[in-house]
């Protein structure tokens, strides 16, 4: 199923109770939200071009350059966003609460305004 995004789109290619597969396709230049989720617990994968990826660490926020073949796990609570250096493609693998997301920070005016 194709899920057309601001940035980009989703195609979800497995989903059940227990795990959740998607391709992100994030276009040249746009990120997603800076966000959280209480439960969702994600494995990200690039497959190809390349990102900056944003995470807190110990307190701090980091920023990596991505590229083809490098992954990260985002566990529940982990503040992360994805910004696209080029057209980039992304497999996560995931737990399926979908809709388990908390927007900090939005370009596209789909941040939760109580969130800050």
């Amino acid at each position: 199923m194709k899920v057309d995004k601001p940035w980009g789109y989703e195609l979800r290619w497995a989903r059940t109770d227990r795990y959740v597969g998607k391709v992100i396709h994030v276009d040249a230049g746009h990120a997603l939200s800076l966000q959280y989720h209480n439960v969702k617990d994600e494995t990200i994968l690039v497959w190809s071009g390349r990102m900056l990826f944003e995470i807190e660490e110990g307190g701090q926020r980091v920023t990596r350059e991505m590229g083809p073949g490098d992954s990260v796990h985002v566990t529940p609570g982990t503040v992360h966003r994805m910004t696209a250096i080029e057209d980039t493609d992304i497999f996560e693998v995931s737990t399926p609460e979908l809709d388990d997301v908390v927007r900090l920070e939005d370009r596209y005016g789909r941040a939760d305004p109580k969130q800050g």
